[in-house]
């Protein structure tokens, strides 16, 4: 593995380069744990738990959340269809509208998988002694709120906010 650039170079070392490095290898690392044990794709699971926290969001509300086209969520509906993990639903006030919602067994492969990645990331850190899990927790729960308000003032039309 290559040394981390000094930091005087724009990814040098910096928080915010840190911790989008970090997300993309949790990503990768929890991609694996999914798709070995479930047969899905962590982008694949990810779209179905923020279906899981949404309402029976149509599909540009869907698309809004997860920060991704209309198209996007509408290729990636039919074959959630077919798994049977998402089923879509008319909108009774907008003949044109579809609604989307989790199967039983969609609920249930999120609850699963996302326990099971939960699971695999405690573990990593079980002979760590230099990290708390629940501080970290904590701080990043913090910061998220932080930028997070800070976002919604400067963006008040941000799904993320």
């Amino acid at each position: 593995m290559d040394s981390p650039l000094p930091t005087d170079r724009p990814l040098g070392d910096r928080v915010t380069v840190t911790l989008h490095h970090l997300v993309d290898v949790l990503d990768e690392y929890a991609d694996d744990v999914l798709t070995r044990e479930h047969a899905v794709t962590f982008n694949q699971y990810l779209f179905l738990a923020v279906l899981c926290d949404l309402d029976r969001p149509d599909v540009t509300s869907l698309a809004r959340c997860l920060r991704v086209t209309k198209a996007a969520v509408s290729k990636r509906v039919g074959s959630f269809v077919r798994a049977g993990w998402v089923r879509t639903l008319d909108d009774p006030g907008n003949a044109r509208r579809v609604l989307l919602e989790l199967t039983p067994a969609g609920r249930a492969l999120v609850d699963t998988a996302g326990r099971r990645v939960e699971q695999e990331f405690t573990a990593l850190f079980a002979d760590v002694e230099d990290v708390d899990l629940d501080r970290l927790q904590t701080d990043l729960t913090t910061v998220l709120t932080t930028v997070r308000t800070s976002l919604a003032a400067r963006v008040p039309t941000s799904p993320l906010a």
